[in-house]
């Protein structure tokens, strides 16, 4: 039987990077600053762990806080700045599928010949294809990918698709060079 090994987001690092997203989205459409509560309604996250993920943004600069009746959060920085990788790596922390294979958090393995080990060897390999798409790609390519597939579909902001209840599966035409590549005629 064989098994495949692949990096996982941290529930903590997808609530992360759809914050960033969403705040993209509201920077591009002029909405200024969106409140906790209605971030967190919006993209159905939990309001406590949506304020610590805020927080950990903030803190990296990230992101901004203003506070009063008509506070929440913003961009603190211009999204062609911000790669994608740079927030998974601070959320998350590395991104090779095993220990032995990170750069930036090396775990000496338990293989006899480290050096030659295939499966070492292989993960670096996921690794490097991994980070190659994350720190290719800034959130101002995914917001402009989000809204050009929001277009493409028909919604808005204030528009959702409706649920069909059936099971969807990863379609490879759903994806985010599938969109970015695909030129409107």
């Amino acid at each position: 039987m064989a098994y495949i090994v692949v990096m996982r987001l941290t529930k903590r690092g997808e609530y992360a990077l759809r914050t960033m997203i969403r705040l993209g989205v509201a920077a591009r459409n002029g909405e200024g600053v969106i409140s906790v509560s209605s971030l967190a309604e919006q993209e159905h996250l939990p309001f406590k762990f949506l304020e610590a993920i805020l927080f950990e943004l903030r803190t990296a600069g990230y992101v901004e806080s203003l506070r009063g009746k008509h506070g929440g959060a913003r961009l603190a920085r211009p999204m062609s700045g911000i790669k994608m990788g740079e927030i998974v790596r601070l959320i998350d922390g590395k991104l090779a599928p095993i220990g032995c294979a990170s750069e930036t958090e090396y775990e000496k393995c338990t293989c006899p010949d480290e050096e030659h080990c295939g499966l070492r060897m292989l993960m670096i390999d996921v690794r490097n294809a991994i980070a190659n798409i994350l720190d290719r790609y800034t959130l101002e390519h995914v917001v402009e990918v989000t809204l050009r597939k929001q277009e493409q579909c028909g919604t808005t902001k204030k528009k959702t698709a409706k649920k069909t209840g059936k099971s969807r599966h990863a379609d490879p035409a759903d994806g985010f060079l599938a969109v970015l590549l695909d030129t409107p005629v």
